[in-house]
C-alpha cells in the first residue's frame, strides 16, 4: 500500500502545476488594470499616457498633490462615518427582520419581504433624481442622514434577503429548545439567531461597507458644500472633457481603493466563509 503514494503523488504533480499555471496567469491578466492604474499615479504628469504598463521613473509627486490640493482627512471621516452608520443601520434591520420572517413567522411578513424584493430590480441611476427631491423637502441636503438614510434603505432588502437564507437553513431544534427554556424572542434572537448568521453578517457588513464607500451619483447630488463631501467626489477635480491632470486621477482613486484592500485583506476568511455557508447542505 505504501509504495502506491509515491506514484499517486507523482500522477498528481502535472495536473496540479497545470492548474497553479492557469489561474497564476488568469490573475496576472485579471491584475492588469489595477497594475495600470497604480503605474499612472506614480508617474510624472507628462508621462502619465505612455503606451507601456510600468514605466521609470516613478515618483510619489501625484499623492502629495492630491494630499495638497485636497482636506483628504476631513473627506475620509465624512466617509468613514457614512459608511460605518449604514453598515450597523443595514445589520440591524436586515437580521430583525430576517428573523421576525424565518423564525417568529409574523403575520405579514411574508408580504412584506416579496415587497421588499422587488426593489432589487430598481437601478439607482433611477432613482437619484427623486431621492435628492424627497431629500430637499426633509431639509437633509449637506448632512450626514441625507446620504446615511437613503444607503441604509437601498442596502436592507439585498442584506434580508442574505441574512434570511441563513437563518432558513439553521435548524429548528435550537429554537424550540430555547423556547422551552423561556427565553423571550429578544433572548432568542441575541443569544441563538446571531451566533447561527454570523457568517451571514460578516458577508453583508462587507459588501455593505464596499457598496456604500464607492457610492458616487447620490454623493455627488446630496454633498454639494466641501466640508461634507466624501472622498469619492474628490476625483471629479482631476478629470473633465480634456483629462486635467490624470496621473493625479490615478493617484487620488489608489488612495480611496486602499481602505477596502485593507479591509477585504483582514476580513477575507471570514468574507469567503459567509459566501460559502449554505452553499452545501449536510
Amino acid at each position: 500500500m505504501s509504495a502506491r503514494f509515491p506514484k499517486f503523488s507523482r500522477r498528481r504533480f502535472p495536473m496540479r502545476f497545470w492548474a497553479k499555471l492557469i489561474l497564476a496567469v488568469t490573475l496576472l491578466f485579471w491584475m492588469v488594470p489595477e497594475i495600470y492604474t497604480v503605474s499612472v499615479a506614480l508617474r510624472p504628469a507628462d508621462a502619465a499616457f505612455e503606451p507601456q504598463l510600468i514605466t521609470w521613473p516613478m515618483t510619489l509627486e501625484n499623492f502629495i498633490t492630491v494630499m495638497r490640493d485636497n482636506p483628504l482627512l476631513l473627506y475620509f471621516g465624512n466617509s468613514l462615518l457614512i459608511t460605518v452608520a449604514t453598515v450597523i443601520i443595514v445589520i440591524a434591520f436586515a437580521s430583525t427582520f430576517a428573523f421576525a420572517a424565518s423564525v417568529l413567522k409574523l403575520r405579514g411578513s411574508t408580504f412584506l419581504f416579496t415587497s421588499l424584493l422587488t426593489t432589487l430590480m430598481m437601478p439607482v441611476a433611477a432613482i437619484v433624481l427623486p431621492i435628492a427631491i424627497m431629500l430637499k423637502g426633509f431639509g437633509w441636503i449637506n448632512t450626514y442622514q441625507g446620504l446615511i438614510m437613503p444607503y441604509a434603505a437601498l442596502g436592507i432588502p439585498y442584506a434580508m434577503v442574505i441574512i434570511k437564507t441563513f437563518m432558513d437553513d439553521s435548524p429548528r431544534d435550537l429554537f424550540e429548545a430555547a423556547v422551552i427554556d423561556g427565553c423571550t424572542s429578544w433572548q432568542m434572537f441575541r443569544h441563538v439567531a446571531i451566533p447561527l448568521i454570523k457568517p451571514a453578517v460578516i458577508f453583508v457588513a462587507v459588501w455593505q461597507f464596499i457598496v456604500t464607500w464607492n457610492e458616487f451619483f447620490l454623493a455627488l447630488v446630496v454633498m454639494t458644500e466641501s466640508g461634507h463631501k466624501t472622498v469619492t467626489l474628490v476625483p471629479m477635480q482631476y478629470s473633465g472633457m480634456y483629462m486635467a491632470n490624470p496621473a493625479a486621477l490615478f493617484a487620488i482613486l489608489v488612495i480611496i481603493a486602499a481602505p477596502l484592500l485593507l479591509l477585504y485583506t483582514c476580513v477575507q476568511k471570514y468574507f469567503v466563509a459567509g459566501l460559502l455557508t449554505g452553499a452545501v447542505k449536510g
